[in-house]
């Protein structure tokens, strides 16, 4: 025994000396040079917190340290406590892993199915560092922690992070990522309008852009928010930076939703524009088999649809096919409320007064706050009608007027407040509504600074596109992002089956009796270099971390672990939470990291937010993003995961 332990030291002790020899040949060695040291070991250390790991352990204060004193960093950053309590229940000497220990250990505490040897073998080949137990067919705690640090223990799933799910239903069976004024990278009123922002959302995999279109000088038409200071872009620069990034992120189709306010002139422009800029890719004619539904998401691949209103059929479209249509404009028939289409809508649903009724009548619905829909006409230029195909826009009126006379290829566009109201007044109809029809919801216009509605509540009810302003960070846009890690970061999500089924009876905002409730047993154990305090002089933070649950009103809930003082780097919480989650196929979680801040509120440090069902069970990391959702890597929770 003490000869082979002799020897497992000695191995150790070799390969840690041959890593780090010929860095102190010039004896002791500064800041940057270790922190370039410890990369040579793949070991990541957060800048600030490293700066005060080197200074408690550079004993003479002279900003050099010693071989010993290197060691030393070493251990504090790579050998963590947590690490080490499990790899000694797993080692038989508590120096390696032997295959069948690692084969043991993920099958007890990761949940892998099917795991065999030859399966442990692999991973000892990738994270071992030491060649020696490599060869022996063993794991080192060295190797142990290089694999329990890599993107293999994440708590995203990796089988959710590729397109998993069946992409052949039709598009109004899916989850779609929607953007809001997409041109604004700011607020709605004088910031900047910026190519950036559609690149920047369409590399996040967004899958609906919306292009606000205006009359310009020269003919060009411009893009910018009307009736404000925004500043203004070229329409065709715009398209031509959605050609170059629409299918960077996905292969899936980009609707292009406009909000057009151009004459009939500078609407064949945009015509011509579209179809010289996307060329092939523009879709602008039925595909054979879709007819009378519409097409998936598979059959539109690298597709982009326009969506916009629409003369005529079609079967019309398709008639007029290759003929020339300049000069050709039509008018059509727009009803709108009283309120412009952005404004606030109060009431249950839009009433038509476009029929015989006394004024006494239309003054009575006024006073209750009912907005009343009136007409008028709109020119529309051919050329840009019947470039609209599966996604023409239709004037929300009543879920009884869609149901007898609404078209499969038509879509709305409906404000939050109305969709809210609606969503808690008429919640088995409006399901009803998104089963047929692509229903957009979007932010109302008296949020000028660009914020954003939570969409977890038009999920609930089969909304696909719930359209945010991408700008703006936030609860809504952590949402937004965690919801579409989900199959493959595609922008396309498929409906779970009882927003999809037309005998379902889901309702939200009831008590549900068909669903399949899970159990939610999370155990935090710890943080892993936490972002310190703005407010603190050094590395630390009184943190706490609180978990949250969205999803369907009765599933929605919060709890939150106790504070650990002045420690950002390695706090140790190990307190236990359990969530009964009624509805986990909409259900959403989304870890908090907050230093405690009696005076002004606790200061937010870093989240993570995904969908409770793409969770990895067992040890698991939680990396965490910023508030503008930018990775702090290597800062992350450490937690173990349960759920029947």
């Amino acid at each position: 025994m003490f000869h082979e332990n002799f020897l497992n030291f000695f191995v150790l002790h070799t390969w840690f000396l041959s890593m780090i020899r010929d860095d102190f040949k010039g004896g002791k060695i500064n800041l940057e040079k270790t922190q370039k040291l410890l990369e040579k070991f793949n070991i990541r250390c957060n800048d600030i917190h490293m700066k005060y790991i080197f200074k408690d352990n550079d004993r003479l204060k002279q900003g050099r340290i010693t071989i010993e004193e290197f060691r030393t960093i070493y251990r504090v950053i790579a050998h963590r406590e947590e690490i080490t309590e499990i790899f000694n229940t797993y080692s038989e000497n508590r120096k390696f892993l032997f295959e069948k220990n690692l084969v043991e250990f993920l099958t007890q505490e990761q949940y892998a199915l099917n795991i065999n040897q030859s399966f442990a073998y692999e991973i000892i080949q990738k994270y071992e560092p030491i060649e020696e137990v490599k060869q022996a067919h063993q794991m080192s705690f060295e190797g142990f922690t290089r694999f329990m640090g890599s993107s293999e223990c994440l708590l995203f799933n990796t089988e959710y992070q590729s397109v998993y799910q069946d992409m052949t239903h039709p598009l109004n069976d899916y989850f779609i990522s929607s953007s809001h004024n997409t041109y604004l990278i700011s607020d709605q009123l004088v910031g900047p309008s910026d190519l950036w922002g559609y690149v920047s959302a369409l590399v996040k995999g967004c899958r609906c852009l919306e292009i606000d279109c205006w009359d310009g000088s020269q003919n060009e038409p411009v893009v910018y928010h009307g009736y404000t200071f925004t500043s203004k872009l070229l329409f065709k620069t715009v398209i031509q930076a959605i050609q170059k990034y629409a299918f960077i992120t996905s292969d899936y189709p980009v609707v292009l939703s406009l909000e057009n306010h151009c004459s009939p002139a500078q609407q064949e422009v945009m015509a011509d524009s579209l179809q010289s800029v996307f060329g092939d890719s523009l879709l602008s004619d039925t595909l054979d088999d879709f007819l009378d539904e519409l097409p998936s998401p598979e059959a539109l691949k690298f597709k982009i649809l326009v969506r916009n209103k629409k003369i005529g059929t079609l079967r019309e479209t398709h008639e007029r096919k290759g003929c020339d249509k300049h000069g050709q404009v039509e008018e059509c028939e727009e009803e709108e409320t009283e309120q412009e289409e952005e404004n606030e809508v109060k009431g249950p649903e839009p009433m038509d007064v476009s029929q015989d009724s006394s004024v006494k009548d239309t003054e009575s619905k006024r006073v209750v706050g009912i907005p009343l829909f009136r007409k008028k006409r709109v020119k529309i230029a051919m050329a840009l009608s019947d470039l609209v195909i599966y996604t023409k826009a239709e004037k929300f009126r009543s879920f009884d007027h869609s149901r007898l006379y609404q078209q499969f290829n038509e879509s709305n566009s409906i404000g939050e407040t109305q969709a809210r109201k609606l969503s808690k007044l008429r919640a088995n109809e409006f399901i009803l509504h998104t089963r047929k029809f692509i229903t957009r919801v979007y932010p109302k216009a008296t949020r000028a600074d660009s914020s954003n509605f939570n969409p977890q509540e038009f999920w609930n009810i089969g909304c696909q596109m719930v359209a945010l302003n991408f700008q703006t960070p936030g609860l809504p846009m952590d949402l937004q992002n965690g919801k579409f890690l989900d199959n493959g970061n595609s922008g396309y999500i498929l409906k779970p089956h009882f927003l999809r089924d037309t005998n379902s009876k889901f309702n939200p905002n009831k008590a549900v009796y068909d669903s399949n409730p899970i159990t939610l047993t999370i155990r935090l154990i710890s943080g892993i270099q936490l972002p310190p305090s703005s407010h603190s002089s050094s590395n630390k933070a009184d943190t706490l971390v609180i978990i949250e649950i969205f999803g369907v009103p009765n599933d929605q809930m919060k709890q939150q672990t106790r504070v650990i003082k002045k420690n950002a780097f390695s706090p140790r919480w190990n307190e236990t939470f359990t969530f009964i989650i009624q509805v986990p196929e909409l259900a959403m979680i989304r870890f908090v990291v907050e230093n405690q801040s009696l005076l002004a509120g606790n200061e937010f440090l870093g989240q993570y937010t995904l969908p409770v069902l793409c969770m990895s069970k067992g040890y698991r990391r939680v990396p965490l993003f910023s508030k503008m959702g930018e990775s702090l890597e290597p800062a992350s929770l450490f937690v173990y995961i349960w759920y029947i």
